[in-house]
């Protein structure tokens, strides 16, 4: 991560246009504060993404947090063929000025590069792959899947320079690195599975009281012990002894939260 740094590092000096991603179910744990430093005088488009699986209330808020006179914020849908349109000219409107310095000293206008950056498994690729209109880069579920990079040309208008996503290298915010855990940025295994569960379960508590009643018939949140053996009931998920399966369901429960099936849910709150 530390060397991934250091190259983006390098290669923002050659950028005009930060391409910048957040889940929308966590956008503040998906802000990467080095690289927030090292772009911070580059102007932006920040993309969030993964908005089908977050509340849509939040992702309305966090889009009006995100933009300020040097940016541009967009909901995206990168598996939507009208989100090219959408992401490519607001490209151009970020890097009009560069074009208006560049006719000043009688320089034909040259594309506008632009830096792809952003976590692990937040769809850098995806977004690569709609842009090129080809599958361009390697798009997986898992973190880190990326490696490399490489330049892109879109269009006539600019080029792309897709980066390896990067996490900081270390959390001292333990809610952080569960909320990037939960969404599927960083290894579940980096923190035991009851210590998400346990977290996960107290945020659905209070902020989605009723998000386990249709997958799983579970009306109250209660225990996590009793949250766990309603789902091992209910799943038939039993040891070889028929005793109910605790680490089992602990895993269901988490897959599931990742996957959108218990509901539109944003883990960070404005």
């Amino acid at each position: 991560m530390n060397k991934a740094l250091h190259e983006v590092e390098e290669k923002v000096k050659v950028v005009d246009v930060i391409i910048e991603l957040f889940d929308a179910r966590a956008p503040f744990s998906s802000v990467n504060e080095q690289l927030e430093k090292a772009t911070k005088h580059k102007k932006k488009l920040y993309l969030i993404t993964k908005a089908d699986l977050a509340d849509p209330k939040q992702t309305e808020l966090w889009q009006k947090h995100f933009k300020n006179e040097d940016s541009e914020v967009i909901v995206a849908n990168l598996g939507d063929r009208k989100s090219y349109d959408i992401i490519s000219n607001a490209v151009v409107r970020l890097g009009k000025s560069k074009w208006a310095k560049e006719m000043a000293r009688g320089i034909k206008p040259q594309p506008i590069r632009t830096m792809i950056i952003g976590i692990p498994n937040v769809g850098k690729s995806s977004l690569i792959n709609l842009l090129a209109k080809r599958k361009a880069a390697g798009v997986q579920n898992k973190p880190g899947y990326t490696r490399g990079e490489q330049w892109i040309r879109v269009n006539k208008d600019f080029l792309l320079l897709d980066t390896p996503g990067i996490l900081p290298m270390s959390y001292e915010n333990k809610e952080k690195a569960a909320n990037l855990a939960l969404i599927g940025s960083i290894r579940e295994d980096i923190l035991p599975n009851t210590d998400l569960v346990e977290m996960l379960l107290a945020f659905l508590k209070e902020h989605y009281p009723d998000a386990l009643r249709e997958r799983f018939g579970i009306d109250e949140i209660s225990s996590h012990k009793e949250v766990c053996l309603t789902i091992s009931s209910k799943r038939g998920l039993l040891k070889a002894n028929n005793q109910p399966d605790i680490d089992k369901a602990e895993s269901l429960l988490l897959k599931e939260f990742k996957d959108g099936l218990l509901g539109r849910i944003t883990l960070e709150w404005l």
